[in-house]
Order: structure tokens, then sequence, then C-alpha cells
């Protein structure tokens, strides 16, 4: 399809409650993987190894780091989740899967990786998390990487209806 008569409109944005779902079932997601890997780390380390003293100290570190740096690491982690997740799943993650909404490009088509990560960069910005909530329903982080979530089911529909009316008056042969 030609993309370059289709444009995002605001009439298929995401919901503001499906961004915010979005927001909440990744949180989720993201915190059962951290402990879920912790946890494996851990039973592996005092499994299979007799000095853990190195590992003790880590944990002991990580522990003890300062509210500052705790919220930076963490958020540094975050953000390399979001970039694994929307460039393996293809502009998903899985709030969005849940929610039926989609990452998608100003012309309909699916984000470039360079294009993710940038997405994802700009989620450190303080707040950025609920900047979806302003007048137009997109976030910081949207519209620095002229990113746009779409609500899937409208989306493919528009799109399908465009790449219809780009169909009139194409002579197509007959063999």
């Amino acid at each position: 399809m030609n993309n370059q008569n289709f444009r995002i409109t605001p009439d298929l944005y995401a919901t503001k409650g499906n961004r915010f779902a979005n927001y909440i079932i990744d949180k989720i997601i993201f915190y059962i993987l951290i402990f879920g890997l912790s946890f494996l780390i851990g039973v592996i380390v005092y499994s299979f190894f007799t000095d853990t003293t190195a590992f003790d100290k880590l944990l002991y570190d990580i522990e003890n780091m300062g509210t500052l740096m705790d919220r930076l690491l963490t958020s540094i982690v975050f953000i390399i989740f979001y970039m694994i997740a929307e460039i393996l799943l293809k502009g998903k993650t899985v709030g969005k899967y849940i929610t039926k909404t989609l990452v998608v490009m100003e012309d309909g088509s699916k984000p470039k990786a360079s294009d993710i990560v940038l997405r994802s960069l700009c989620r450190l910005i303080p707040f950025d998390a609920f900047s979806f909530l302003g007048a137009e329903g997109r976030g910081w982080h949207d519209s620095m990487s002229n990113t746009y979530v779409v609500d899937e089911k409208k989306f493919k529909a528009k799109k399908n209806a465009q790449n219809e009316l780009d169909q009139i008056g194409v002579v197509q042969e007959i063999e």
C-alpha cells in the first residue's frame, strides 16, 4: 500500500484509559520480570557456587544505594524493557496487546528500531508517564519521536478503507 495518502488522525488515538492501562500493565509485567529474574539468579548463584562473597557484596550495595541512584537505575532498566518489548513485538508491549493498541508512525507504517529507541529514551523525562493525559492524548515520548499509539481496530479499518480508495481506477491485468 502507498502510505503517502494515509495519516494518523485524532479519531484513531488510543483512549487515555487504554494508555493508562498500558502503563499499569507494563509496570506490573516489568516488576514480575525483575523479581523473577532476581530470584532465578539468586537460586543459581547459591546453588552452584561455593564462594558467594562477590554476589553478597553486590546485593548489599544494591540494597544500600541512595534513592536517586535507585530511581535512575530502575528507570534505565525500565527504558531497556520498553525498547526490547516494542522492537521485538513490533510496536507493542504486553499492555498494548491486552488493550489492543499499537505504536505507529504518522503515515501508519511501523516504527523503525531507531524510532523506538528515541521513544523509549524520552520516557526518562520526569512526569512523561502522565503526559498523555493532556488535551491531545499524546505523551511527550510520542510527540518527540513522531509516533502515535492508536486503537488497532480503528487503525486497521481506516487503513483498509484508504487502501480500497487507492485501488479505485487502478487497472489490473487478468491472465
